[in-house]
């Protein structure tokens, strides 16, 4: 039977934070605390303009064995492993599928993915395909994947072994609930405990970007407003003192 776990969720607050501040900033700010190897490299958004953050439920393939995993092992609903995995699902929730990037396996397709949607889930990440893409998309949940294939769970090459465990999804090391920030850039896996530092870091970060990106469009100098230098960094701090940035009104 299929090794499963439930997970410990994180904050809400904390996640959502992390998902206004996006992948790229919290990729560059993760390599400055040390973590160089937070981008899940392969899979790729394939809902464009979808943007969320949730705590991962993981699941794991390994290649398939004919002798261990015959095809009649798939006859019963239960027994199609890959299911399990969405059992876990609370709203907010990611799915980080290590599907060892194999293009030939449907790890999920619409009906499956309808469920996850129907619990709330916010998203999937696979390193690898699901089936019935035309349809996935429809349903407003975040899909970020390798690419999409016809075939089904009895078509594959590769099989569920455990929810909820470590896996590596991209070549990324990602522990079930790791915080996944998922946008157009792609996916970036969040330790739990560098989650508070990065989002304190990070809206900071945002914040001199949104200064910078007025005085850019104004035509001001790059060298001067990106990245914001000391020259630079009086004038932000006027603008945020008369009202500038996210959390105040722009000041005119």
């Amino acid at each position: 039977m299929i090794e499963t776990h439930d997970i410990v969720r994180p904050p809400r607050q904390l996640v959502d934070g992390l998902a206004a501040i996006g992948s790229a900033t919290a990729s560059s700010e993760l390599s400055k605390l040390g973590v160089r190897s937070a981008h899940i490299c392969g899979p790729v958004s394939h809902t464009p303009g979808i943007a969320v953050a949730g705590p991962a439920l993981t699941l794991q393939f390994m290649p398939k064995r004919e002798d261990l995993h015959p095809v009649d092992e798939y006859t019963s609903p239960e027994r199609q492993l890959h299911r399990h995995v969405m059992y876990h699902t609370q709203p907010g929730d990611m799915i980080v599928v290590d599907a060892r990037g194999d293009m030939s396996s449907g790890v999920f397709g619409e009906m499956m993915l309808t469920y996850f949607k129907g619990r709330g889930g916010a998203g999937v990440v696979i390193d690898g395909c699901i089936r019935d893409l035309g349809h996935a998309r429809g349903l407003g949940v975040g899909l970020w994947l390798r690419g999409a294939t016809p075939n089904f769970h009895v078509q594959t090459g590769i099989v569920p072994t455990a929810v909820n465990v470590p896996v590596a999804c991209g070549g990324t090391l990602v522990e079930p609930g790791d915080i996944i920030v998922a946008d157009d850039d792609g996916a970036v896996v969040v330790p739990v405990k560098l989650a508070p530092q990065l989002l304190a870091v990070a809206s900071e970060h945002a914040e001199w970007e949104e200064f910078s990106r007025m005085r850019l469009a104004e035509g001001g100098d790059m060298r001067l407003y990106y990245p914001l230098s000391d020259e630079a960094r009086p004038e932000y701090e006027a603008w945020r003192a008369a009202g500038g940035g996210t959390n105040g009104t722009p000041a005119g």
